[in-house]
């Protein structure tokens, strides 16, 4: 591990922990982590609904798996030097499952994984008709993440979709063996009833992550608010997903409807904006430093 990786780590820790509601888009890709840094954020993450819906066209239904999300992991650390937080699902099986998959996500450049307790395969956490495992299973699972870590500052973000199957009383009970068993930070998934928003952080000692699906269950509020009632992450998972679709399906509307497309900065992003999200300057730099005369 790199002193650059350790610091890293450790200043995400240190930030989460201050629950000051650090806004956290999701990417689907090295491209998408690239613009979101690129914009000024101070942490990424991974979405495994996003790499799901862009990269195989499926619905997060579980259908992606640890070497997908290893991939992934690695294209975006070698894209960005933002936080990265990976999607790990429900880890990929059992608790050795998850001792394998926090290890090699380690590894790929991940600063914190997300464990969730659904029965695999698992639903996107705003559907319908999800099912947890028992909540021994899971503290099993987050103390296995807890225990593969190399680094203590790699942070163990374990979530919960227990209240849409059991209610929000049995959520919190699981917040809190999962915080026992380990985690760093806590996840209460689709969340839908506002009064149970603003007192969730005061429950519990270790910081609290809300996600925010555009036309999901969680009522949308601003980071501000947020932050104020002391959530330590503000998570937009698909935002940039969702933003990308329709900016795809309005270029190649326009090109449908008009049989030619010209360089509209309202409609695409211009030819030498690509280049430089994709670093060609740099390349070319390091082409000329490296070519030898024949």
């Amino acid at each position: 591990m790199t002193s650059t990786t350790s610091s890293r780590r450790q200043a995400f820790r240190q930030q989460v922990a201050s629950k000051q509601g650090l806004l956290m888009p999701g990417a689907f890709n090295a491209m998408s982590a690239r613009v979101i840094e690129d914009l000024g954020f101070k942490a990424v993450y991974l979405t495994g609904a996003g790499v799901t819906n862009m990269s195989f066209g499926l619905p997060d239904l579980g259908f992606i798996g640890l070497s997908d999300i290893a991939e992934h992991t690695a294209r975006v650390r070698d894209a960005v030097d933002l936080p990265l937080l990976v999607d790990a699902d429900t880890g990929f099986g059992n608790a050795l499952n998850v001792r394998h998959a926090v290890r090699t996500l380690e590894r790929a450049g991940a600063d914190a994984i997300q464990l969730e307790d659904q029965v695999m395969p698992k639903k996107c956490g705003h559907f319908a008709g999800k099912h947890v495992v028992s909540t021994d299973e899971m503290v099993g699972k987050v103390r296995a993440a807890a225990d593969a870590r190399d680094d203590p500052d790699f942070q163990i973000v374990a979530r919960t979709d227990a209240a849409a199957v059991h209610g929000i009383e049995d959520a919190i009970e699981r917040g809190h063996r999962f915080a026992e068993a380990g985690a760093d930070i806590l996840f209460l998934e689709a969340i839908e009833d506002l009064s149970d928003i603003a007192r969730l952080p005061g429950l519990f000692k270790v910081p609290l992550l809300i996600n925010i699906v555009i036309g999901g269950k969680t009522p949308v509020q601003g980071r501000d608010a947020l932050e104020r009632l002391g959530y330590g992450l503000v998570l937009y998972a698909n935002a940039a997903l969702q933003g990308a679709v329709r900016g795809m399906q309005q270029a190649l509307g326009n090109l449908q409807a008009n049989g030619k497309m010209d360089e509209d900065p309202a409609i695409v992003a211009p030819f030498s904006e690509r280049q430089r999200l994709v670093r060609k300057p740099m390349y070319d730099e390091l082409e000329a430093r490296y070519k030898t005369d024949d």
